[in-house]
């Protein structure tokens, strides 16, 4: 069994492609492994969010992880900052990462050059905290996108930097986890191949059934084919990729000869794919206002995730803080 960590932005809402994606292999995972979830709200400081946006952004990705199948009593689910024993690895890392190194990082300098203004420390040193929410619970495999693999292998390299330095073997090294062919990729609407908050073209599992319709229905296409089986252009590919996930094969069938003999409508198209994400996401949508709804019991999920993470955190802090020499007197 593995112990698996995995990360959930605090401005994440949940979008058909993320949920289709990662978190339903998340729900997978709850079952085979040692899971740690947690909501990185230290990380979203570093834009600066105002503290009412803070807190009702981690609410609402909290309800809806709950409501995409994540089990608190399967795994350890927690808000980042309930757990000031990572703050305090942070710290101990930050001494032994290297300014020339950080800056070097890609996720530096992408955010530097989008935000030139608010370059701070919090940007720079980002790979590190992802170390110290790694380290902190000894885990041993972390799903990674492709933006962030370059940040777990700093997050190894601190790990082993640190059993060097102290001639000890601690650490364990953490191991990218590849959900290889089981990981769906749903693509944006926009003619993209990806959808994604920051790209502006998701179906959100809140929004509601006239919402979701009102995007489905300015989805990108093309002008038409104009002959017999022509090539499918890409914004239309996305189209027919989002349909073979969420409508029926026969359905799918029916509008792909439509538009290899020309006689498709965008129109028809977009309203079964509406009515067919509809569908899907529906039970998850009665969920969420159901969890949203209860106060209580999201404060009981979010103690009980702060007790298991701090349990965690709190045996390798110890360590950590005896083999660097911080001894009682």
């Amino acid at each position: 069994m593995a112990t698996v960590l995995s990360g959930i932005r605090s401005t994440g809402r949940l979008h058909l492609g993320n949920y289709l994606g990662a978190v339903k292999n998340f729900v997978k995972l709850q079952d085979e492994h040692d899971c740690f979830f947690f909501i990185a709200d230290y990380h979203s400081l570093t834009t600066h969010p105002k503290p009412e946006q803070l807190h009702q952004s981690v609410r609402q990705v909290l309800v809806e992880y709950l409501a995409a199948g994540l089990d608190p009593e399967k795994v350890t689910l927690y808000v980042q900052s309930d757990v000031p024993e990572i703050a305090e690895l942070y710290l101990l890392l930050n001494m032994n990462a290297y300014l020339g190194e950080l800056e070097r990082t890609t996720s530096f300098k992408d955010k530097a050059r989008k935000q030139p203004e608010n370059i701070n420390a919090g940007l720079l040193t980002y790979p590190v905290l992802m170390a110290a929410d790694i380290l902190i619970h000894q885990a041993t495999h972390v799903p990674v996108g492709k933006d962030q693999e370059q940040n777990l292998e700093m997050a190894r390299k601190f790990a082993k930097r640190f059993n060097h330095m102290y001639k000890a073997d601690f650490f364990n090294i953490p191991q990218p986890f590849n959900f290889g062919s089981e990981l769906i990729k749903i693509p944006g609407l926009d003619g993209s191949g990806k959808m994604g908050k920051s790209e502006g073209n998701g179906l959100y599992l809140s929004d509601t059934e006239k919402q979701l319709r009102k995007k489905v229905m300015k989805a990108k296409t093309d002008t038409g084919p104009t002959e017999k089986n022509s090539p499918v252009s890409e914004p239309v590919q996305n189209l027919f990729d989002i349909m073979k996930i969420v409508s029926d094969e026969a359905v799918l069938d029916q509008f792909k000869a439509a538009y290899a003999d020309c006689s498709i409508r965008y129109g028809d198209l977009k309203k079964q794919l509406a009515d067919d994400i509809n569908r899907e996401i529906a039970p998850l949508r009665d969920r969420i206002e159901a969890i949203e709804a209860d106060d209580d019991y999201l404060k009981k999920v979010a103690n009980l995730g702060a007790e298991k993470a701090r349990e965690s955190a709190g045996k390798t802090l110890k360590a950590v803080r005896e083999i660097i020499g911080f001894k009682p007197f």
